[in-house]
């Protein structure tokens, strides 16, 4: 019964849990602790912090931890792919779609004017991390980090001129924000 109680729960929040992880949460929370009652509020904040550790989405990963307490290694499979089932139907129905239509000038048409809006997506995240992790805001006035921006310039001429491993770079990175902040 069990199986059954997680493989429904995780459909749910694998089917209405658009605009990624954190968007998921308050469908989680409501699921894995008003609803079947599996979790503590605190269970559930550690579930969020391991899920931020770890590679994955957060609901992916929420399923998986969910499951595993519940009802073991079954459960976390049931539970996990009880999430992705949703996303795996819509994605195949998408790529038949385009695949059978990718010719038409009307599916170019709207792929075409679809790029700058998911370019303008991408470059606003970005933007807001940058700002993030270079302007702080305290005590009523902004104040630059330094340090972050010569961080992130030095991340940027790694990648795009020495052509480095981008996992090198957040190694490198790294290490030297630990130099800093030992030395400061």
């Amino acid at each position: 019964m069990i199986y059954l109680q997680l493989f429904i729960s995780f459909i749910q929040i694998g089917l209405f849990s658009f605009g990624g992880g954190y968007a998921a949460l308050p469908l989680i929370e409501h699921q894995v602790i008003d609803v079947n009652a599996w979790l503590s509020f605190t269970e559930f904040t550690d579930l969020v912090t391991i899920s931020q550790m770890t590679p994955g989405p957060i609901a992916i990963n929420a399923a998986t931890f969910v499951g595993l307490k519940m009802g073991g290694f079954l459960g976390a499979a049931v539970a996990t792919f009880g999430c992705i089932l949703p996303s795996c139907i819509i994605v195949s129905i998408l790529a038949y779609v385009y695949m059978k239509y990718k010719n038409m000038a009307v599916m170019q048409g709207i792929l075409k004017s679809l790029r700058p809006a998911v370019v303008s997506l991408i470059a606003s995240a970005g933007l807001s991390i940058i700002i993030a992790a270079v302007i702080s805001t305290s005590q009523g006035y902004l104040e630059v980090k330094y340090d972050m921006a010569v961080i992130f310039i030095l991340a940027i001429i790694l990648l795009k001129v020495k052509k480095m491993n981008p996992v090198t770079v957040m190694v490198i990175c790294g290490v030297i924000n630990t130099g800093i902040y030992f030395i400061l």
